[in-house]
């Protein structure tokens, strides 16, 4: 039953994730990745509210630990597509971009993720 739940989650957060990666290019068509930045920041602050806010709900139902951190935020987060538009950044000369990127994506991510680990109880 938690490979149903694992697809279920994943596909959900693959949609979300091409969804907010249009969104963002509509408002702001830049070769800067920040559908896949935004979505990776929200991933992070999911799956820190999941883990240290429900710690005691994940024990108790079986489900979410399957559906929403392995499936939900698996499918949502990315870091294949981090990398290469990354690497696309880097081949078309925006270097500083790229750096930006990975400083934003790498810091900021594990940012959230502490913060949550020191606050949410």
């Amino acid at each position: 039953m938690n490979w149903v739940l694992i697809f279920i989650g994943g596909g959900l957060g693959s949609l979300l994730r091409y969804l907010i990666g249009i969104i963002s290019f509509k408002f702001w068509p830049n070769p800067f990745p920040l559908g896949t930045l935004i979505t990776n920041f929200l991933a992070c602050l999911l799956l820190g509210l999941i883990v240290f806010g429900l710690t005691d709900k994940m024990n108790q139902y079986d489900w979410i630990k399957p559906l929403l951190l392995i499936g939900f935020c698996g499918g949502f987060s990315t870091f294949s597509t981090f990398s290469f538009e990354t690497v696309q950044l880097i081949n078309s000369g925006n270097i500083a971009l790229a750096g930006l990127n990975i400083l934003l994506s790498l810091f900021t991510g594990i940012a959230i993720i502490f913060f949550l680990s020191t606050t949410v109880k």
